[in-house]
């Protein structure tokens, strides 16, 4: 029966449904609304970046709506922790940030038939998630998202956001909506950043937008993985100590 009550979403007002504050408008109803509504920027945009929309697919459809069903089928907020934007063999491929095949069976209990391809941000997350108390445990608390909700890619290889000003500039007012929609959910006013310079670009936006009173940030995992591995252990701590501060 819930499906159907998204089902009659489809046909509503997008906006009124993000911002919606109706309990039985759950923060899955709105994370699976806004998801499978992404759609790729109007013009192609410069440097022949791309984008990749998983959500186009039957089956990352089906993950997205028994991913937020299984962990968010609440009203209760949560603390977004902000990528830059989803890696092409995680997000890219799954439609969950951070969240690549392998981690999407065996630590979210959500079968598929996607190729079992690994990434390594996702390798760390998911050792910090464990850390933490397990997938149920830690999306009880915390959602986890990127600045910008589509991945990029240049010549077959992922691509940031910030890589290249004219892109950013392409994306800003795409990446601005983005925010403000993700904050939409059912976001803390604490929120979680992942990547220096990921951070600097929030800042600005938040100047602009005051959405967070707070942003604590974090090395990003793909750094950590490629930069820091043989510091693994410490990183976790520290990632543990930012869930931490923001359930105080």
């Amino acid at each position: 029966m819930r499906f159907g009550l998204f089902e009659r979403y489809l046909s509503a007002d997008r906006q009124a449904i993000l911002q919606s504050k109706r309990p039985d408008v759950t923060f899955a109803d709105k994370a699976v609304f806004y998801f499978l509504g992404l759609q790729p920027p109007s013009q192609p945009l410069p440097g022949s970046v791309e984008t990749m929309n998983p959500y186009q697919s039957a089956e990352v459809q089906s993950v997205v709506r028994g991913f937020y069903r299984r962990f968010f089928d609440d009203n209760e907020p949560r603390t977004l922790v902000l990528g830059i934007n989803p890696g092409r063999l995680g997000g890219g491929i799954t439609g969950i940030s951070f969240t690549d095949p392998v981690n999407l069976q065996n630590h979210c209990g959500i079968a598929h038939q996607m190729a079992p391809k690994t990434e390594l941000s996702s390798r760390f997350v998911y050792r910090c998630i464990e850390a933490f108390g397990g997938a149920e445990k830690f999306y009880a608390h915390f959602y986890l998202g990127a600045l910008y909700p589509l991945a990029l890619v240049k010549d077959g290889k992922n691509y940031n956001y910030y890589d290249n000003a004219e892109v950013y500039a392409a994306l800003k007012p795409e990446i601005m909506d983005s925010l403000q929609r993700q904050a939409g959910l059912g976001s803390k006013k604490d929120t979680i950043c992942l990547g220096q310079k990921n951070h600097a670009y929030l800042k600005s936006l938040n100047r602009e937008m005051r959405l967070f009173d707070k942003i604590h940030v974090l090395d990003h995992p793909r750094f950590i993985m490629q930069y820091r591995s043989r510091q693994v252990d410490e990183y976790v701590d520290k990632y543990l100590d930012a869930f931490a501060a923001c359930l105080r």
